[in-house]
């Protein structure tokens, strides 16, 4: 395959490998994109491999980590670095993006936790971005992670993002559905903190479902169809910026393809009606 880079547009799905068989008579018009968990496909040949790489033939594949450990006291995986950025030029990805958490201390947690919102933690999660940028020698992406508890804040949620990009120069992977679960557990408006953020630095959008645990308490489960404030919040995000890329994101209870595809399809549906409404971005 030839090593380029394909820019994103439209609306995504996340390929998951038990999705690899339906993906593969799939109509091509029926997603724009796609992102894979780079540690899931790194060295995988045989027959799942061949899929994959049949896949990125046909569409621009993102890649999204999930251990990479930006904010954590380890230090950086560079070979995990490099072999990412293999990858990247093997499949044409655009984009590598990770989560602004930390995930291991000698040994990983499998789990994504939150960092503290200080000045300091800012510093330190920006130098780590910049290494690893320094070695894919391009931008990363960052997403707004989901959290269920605080471990110490000197800043808000919405000022410690800001600053981790303002330090690093990364870009943000905004999720709409950690910032609806976010609002919910830790009792702040959503568009406030949309409006907090620099949403011009957003490379594309992830949207997913959750599950309620009490109503007061929402678990960013990505087993579940995308509810309706969550919609009407990506509708908010889509005033402001127009149709950025935007991804769906479902990792277990997968219904069949064709559900999935109709929320991808929900996604072009918001992103057409914004596009038709550029003054409303204006006056946002």
């Amino acid at each position: 395959m030839p090593e380029v880079t394909r820019d994103l547009a439209g609306a995504g799905l996340g390929l998951r490998r038990a999705l690899l068989g339906p993906l593969q008579s799939m109509n091509p018009a029926s997603v724009d994109f796609m992102e894979v968990a780079p540690e899931n496909w790194i060295g995988v040949g045989g027959r799942f491999g061949r899929q994959f790489r049949e896949l990125a033939q046909r569409h621009p594949i993102v890649l999204h980590g999930l251990s990479l450990d930006i904010g954590g006291p380890d230090p950086i995986d560079t070979d995990l670095v490099r072999a990412v950025k293999r990858l990247m030029s093997e499949i044409g990805a655009p984009l590598y993006s990770e989560h602004l958490s930390y995930c291991a201390a000698q040994g990983h947690l499998y789990d994504l936790l939150p960092i503290p919102f200080t000045g300091e933690a800012a510093e330190y999660v920006a130098g780590r971005v910049r290494q690893v940028q320094d070695i894919l020698e391009q931008p990363i992406a960052l997403e707004n992670a989901s959290y269920y508890a605080q471990p110490h804040a000197e800043m808000s949620e919405a000022a410690f993002i800001c600053e981790v990009l303002a330090q690093s120069g990364c870009d943000l992977l905004l999720d709409v559905n950690n910032i609806y679960v976010n609002s919910i557990n830790h009792r702040y408006d959503p568009v406030d903190f949309l409006d907090a953020l620099p949403l011009e630095r957003t490379r594309y959008i992830h949207v997913a479902g959750h599950y309620d645990e009490a109503p007061d308490l929402k678990v960013d489960t990505h087993g579940a169809d995308v509810i309706d404030p969550v919609w009407a919040l990506l509708a908010q995000v889509y005033q402001r910026l127009g149709p950025v890329p935007t991804l769906l994101e479902r990792d277990f209870n997968l219904p069949p393809l064709a559900d999935l595809l109709q929320e991808v399809g929900r996604v072009r549906q918001l992103q057409q009606a914004s596009a038709r409404r550029p003054q409303a971005r204006a006056r946002a």
